[in-house]
């Protein structure tokens, strides 16, 4: 084991957490939770720090099962259904996405969430490093949603999201929002957000007096939703991520990557 309180020789390995994010197990402050649930293991021994650094020769297990080396990043497009959690686990005994998925996926985890009733394109990915990536608001792929709102719509509230607004105490960036057509009492919405918080768009519409009644997201940065069926996953090929990450994350080039669809 590689404490990186260790002095002398310059530190050799990677921080456990990131390590095992890169394979997939959890984001780094997940895996972070876990050491200090006392459910990693490293040669053996229960770790109570995430303060370690691991070699490639290292054996390191997760709920007694051993987590392999870390695979090239790869990223899958996902039909959300409404009426899954965006969760590993649920303590309300709600079904999970990852109950759902394809039993031929790799270990994932999904960028960003889409609560129990949203639907649409989530992007999962089995590296921990571009999940948080393409989360950070810095990285700049906005998120756009179709809304079906009840109520009076009145383009000086709407102007209100436009401009920003504080909900609870929390600050929400200026939304971009297209009234697509109206029906009654209620409204179908085009609004495109750039940091996605908890409920974001279901509270600011709440706030000016609008219930959304369906949130389907269409489309996160450069990737869509298209015609991908409610609970299909379609992986983006290696050389779309290059692509569209150059600059923003770094890939290592590989020929099976390229291969994937």
């Amino acid at each position: 084991m590689n404490d990186s309180s260790d002095k002398g020789d310059a530190p050799k390995g990677e921080r456990i957490a990131k390590r095992l994010a890169r394979a997939g197990v959890a984001s780094r402050r997940e895996v972070e939770r876990m050491i200090g649930e006392g459910r990693v293991r490293l040669n053996g021994e229960k770790l109570n720090t995430p303060a370690v650094l691991v070699g490639a020769d290292d054996r390191i297990e997760v709920d007694g099962k051993p987590v392999g080396a870390a695979e090239p990043p790869r990223l899958w497009r996902y039909h959300k259904p409404a009426g899954l959690v965006t969760t590993a686990r649920d303590d309300h005994g709600r079904q999970t996405i990852y109950d759902q998925l394809p039993k031929r996926l790799p270990r994932v985890m999904s960028v960003g969430r889409l609560d129990l009733n949203s639907e649409g394109l989530l992007l999962l990915t089995n590296d921990g490093g571009l999940k948080r990536t393409l989360e950070l608001p810095a990285t700049g792929w906005t998120r756009v949603y179709r809304v079906r709102a009840f109520g009076g719509v009145q383009q000086e509230l709407l102007d209100d999201l436009r401009r920003g607004i504080t909900v609870d105490g929390e600050k929400f960036a200026g939304m971009e929002i297209d009234v697509e057509k109206t029906s009654g009492r209620n409204s179908w919405l085009r609004v495109a957000i750039k940091e996605g918080r908890n409920r974001e768009v279901r509270r600011a519409f709440d706030t000016i007096g609008l219930t959304v009644n369906r949130l389907i997201r269409v489309s996160y940065g450069p990737l869509t939703l298209g015609d991908l069926p409610p609970g299909r996953t379609v992986e983006v090929p290696g050389f779309e991520m290059r692509k569209m990450l150059r600059g923003v994350f770094d890939l290592p080039r590989t020929r099976d990557a390229d291969r994937r669809r």
